[in-house]
């Protein structure tokens, strides 16, 4: 007899920067994995927005899972994040990611004791998401906690998220990764065209980064242009690899002053539904 089909939604939730993207990137499979906005306190429109976003994913899924820093403290959990973890009725799991920054790893045990005191996590599973250690385990823990129940899509489909979002979203990540300031969560990215073209054959894409401050402007695009260059760079070698063509990236930066406080901006830049 065949082994019962399961499949269900997955939140992946926990602070900014602790490696929800790079877990998810690890674990896709036929689940269908929710990754959702840091959990800080909502600050402006677009801070309120993504904080209800983390929210109610927690609410509406299958099982959860608390994505934190295996190289935290102990006596300073984020006890603000692990509150919003009660309104779950489902299942969580507490992911201990970057085990790789950690040695030796008995210096793990106190973290996860703290977390067993914190929370009734169903399961506590330290991982690297960056070299892949354990994640294949955390994968079965999850399979095993969803529903008996048909697949939702096609065995081939990665996400319902169009072409122009992954290139917006990997051209923020590089932004994220290469700039380490303020200017991250002021940036925006809208993709302005996206072809393919015959001579040379690639895959034109033109975007735009949008900043609220001339000052932020700056530092994107570097002296003589080189953060930039770099950006383009970094984000085309990752496009290129999920495309599966050579990719021609073309980037400009403008300054949109205050979008993260504009309904009109949220809405253009697709944070906000139009219904």
């Amino acid at each position: 007899m065949a082994p019962p089909h399961r499949s269900g939604f997955v939140a992946l939730v926990g602070r900014p920067n602790v490696g929800k993207s790079t877990l998810l990137n690890r674990l896709v499979a036929q689940i269908v994995f929710v990754d959702t906005p840091g959990l800080h306190p909502g600050s402006g429109r677009l801070g309120q927005l993504m904080s209800r976003t983390a929210e109610r994913a927690v609410e509406d899924v299958d099982l959860v899972c608390f994505v934190a820093e295996a190289t935290e403290d102990p006596a300073r959990l984020d006890r603000e994040a692990l509150d919003r973890l009660k309104t779950s009725r489902a299942p969580v799991f507490c992911c201990l990611n970057k085990t790789d920054l950690v040695s030796p790893k008995a210096r793990l045990l106190p973290l996860i004791a703290a977390y067993r005191v914190a929370h009734p996590f169903a399961e506590i599973v330290p991982i690297s998401a960056e070299r892949g250690e354990r994640c294949q385990e955390l994968l079965d823990l999850i399979v095993a906690a969803l529903p008996e129940r048909p697949a939702y899509f096609p065995p081939d489909t990665l996400t319902d998220q169009p072409e122009t979002f992954w290139v917006a979203e990997a051209i923020r990540e590089k932004i994220f990764r290469l700039t380490h300031q303020e200017v991250p969560y002021a940036c925006a990215v809208r993709v302005e065209e996206l072809t393919e073209r015959r001579r040379p054959e690639c895959l034109y894409i033109r975007a735009v980064i949008f900043v609220e401050r001339e000052s932020q402007r700056g530092i994107v695009i570097g002296k003589g242009a080189a953060m930039l260059k770099r950006i383009g760079s970094s984000a085309r070698t990752d496009l290129e690899r999920f495309f599966g063509i050579k990719v021609f990236l073309e980037l400009t930066v403008r300054v949109r002053s205050e979008w993260r406080k504009d309904d009109k901006a949220l809405r253009e830049f697709g944070f906000l539904m139009t219904s």
